[in-house]
């Protein structure tokens, strides 16, 4: 599993998560865990999982990773895949930042053709016991993720 970080270059899951544990660190502040996942249906589909360490009111830190796929041509469908990328990265962040808080970020709002799914992923989500963060709020995968697809 390759990540890449603006600020860090190119690193394998156990980079990430020292990079992630030295932040976290680094200051004594209140800090969340956010994963976000966004896809793009241009051609091959393809999906980019972020995983940023959010220091509340003091910036943050992030790394993505992009996984190619065949193109899905259903929305609802790319959007399920989009949330069991982040459910997947979630669960390892979970064994590996034991006490972190954890959100996770999904492209849906109340406005556009997603509107009718925000309940779905949002039980699917709490129902793993994470924390569920949708549009407006959801700037892990509607701003970092989305910078990368």
């Amino acid at each position: 599993m390759t990540f890449n970080s603006p600020s860090r270059g190119s690193l394998d899951l156990d980079g990430v998560i020292k990079e992630l544990l030295g932040f976290i660190h680094e200051e004594d502040r209140n800090y969340k865990i956010i994963i976000g996942t966004d896809s793009n249906g241009r051609g091959k589909t393809e999906f980019v999982t972020a995983v940023i360490a959010h220091r509340v009111g003091r910036g943050g830190i992030y790394f993505w990773r992009k996984i190619k796929a065949e193109k899905l041509l259903v929305l609802r469908d790319r959007i399920y895949q989009e949330v069991a990328l982040s459910l997947e990265m979630a669960r390892i962040m979970t064994e590996k930042l034991s006490g972190s808080e954890l959100e996770i970020h999904v492209d849906v709002g109340q406005r556009g053709e997603t509107r009718a799914m925000i309940k779905e992923v949002a039980g699917m989500i709490t129902g793993f016991g994470f924390s569920c963060k949708t549009k407006p709020d959801s700037f892990g995968a509607s701003h970092v993720a989305d910078k990368h697809t």
